[in-house]
């Protein structure tokens, strides 16, 4: 995984957070991406250090806003030339309605149209990347 650039979103948290850390561990260049930077830079931090790898770094996204997502990939794109590996594994589950910016169902915004809007997006520069994969995750709460 050296020097492969790996975005995960979700990444601050659970399984998006171990993800992070052994990957880093192994010389991955990391893009967390992540809803709250104020939840997120300070385990970004924290992994850099246990690491020993400064190539993790935080990035604003909401995947309950489309305009967030659009922002991110544009910014994304302007930063980088390639994605190695696009995990998609950021999620919700609302136990009383909630809605997107977009007044989608929150928990089928996110989880669904949130991660295909992003990979969509993505698309160009992961067909570009030699090997590139895509990994979406899911949980028992699906």
């Amino acid at each position: 995984m050296k020097d492969k650039i790996v975005m995960i979103t979700g990444a601050n948290r659970g399984i998006g957070r171990e993800t992070t850390r052994a990957l880093a561990k192994k010389g991955a260049i990391i893009i967390m991406a992540c809803r709250h930077l104020e939840k997120a830079e300070p385990v970004g931090e924290l992994i850099q250090r246990e690491s020993k790898n400064p190539n993790v770094q935080v990035m604003q996204l909401d995947l309950a806003s489309l305009d967030s997502i659009r922002n991110f990939t544009r910014e994304f794109k302007a930063r980088y030339q390639k994605l190695d590996v696009l995990i998609n594994n950021a999620g919700v589950f609302c136990m009383k309605r909630e809605e997107t910016e977009e007044g989608f169902e929150k928990t089928m915004g996110v989880n669904h149209l949130g991660h295909f809007l992003l990979t969509h997006e993505l698309l160009p520069i992961l067909e570009n990347t030699p090997e590139a994969r895509i990994i979406n995750l899911s949980s028992n709460a699906h």
